[in-house]
């Protein structure tokens, strides 16, 4: 599988990106399909998550109610979209897959080349 995230950018306190990733070789409803981060000075860490065989959204507390993860299965793309963003939501972001159930920061097979986000006045 091999996918292609895009979408990031500079962007004020408060506004919105919508994050998307384009898969090819693979359909992306056969794996896990997750959002990663990875900010400054930090671990790399899990945002969002569709777990294999389901169409819900799983989110990390930090973005809870702010970022929605969603696919397109006709398109075979994955995205996010990030409202009410912060500075603390700086980072470089990933797409990545795995064939398993859930998604797991430490076991994805695949990964996007990533897209940095900067939230910035």
């Amino acid at each position: 599988v091999q996918l292609q995230a895009s979408g990031g950018g500079l962007v004020q306190p408060g506004g919105s990106l919508n994050l998307s990733c384009t898969a090819s070789g693979r359909s992306l409803r056969g794996y896990a399909n997750g959002w990663f981060r990875r900010a400054p000075g930090k671990e790399r860490e899990g945002v969002a998550c569709i777990p294999m065989n389901d169409e819900r959204g799983y989110y990390a507390d930090s973005v809870k109610g702010r970022f929605t993860i969603s696919r397109d299965n006709a398109r075979n793309t994955l995205y996010l979209q990030m409202n009410s963003l912060k500075p603390e939501d700086t980072a470089q972001y990933y797409c990545a897959v795995r064939f398993g159930r859930l998604c797991d920061v430490k076991n994805m097979e695949y990964w996007g080349m990533g897209t940095q986000v900067t939230v910035s006045s």
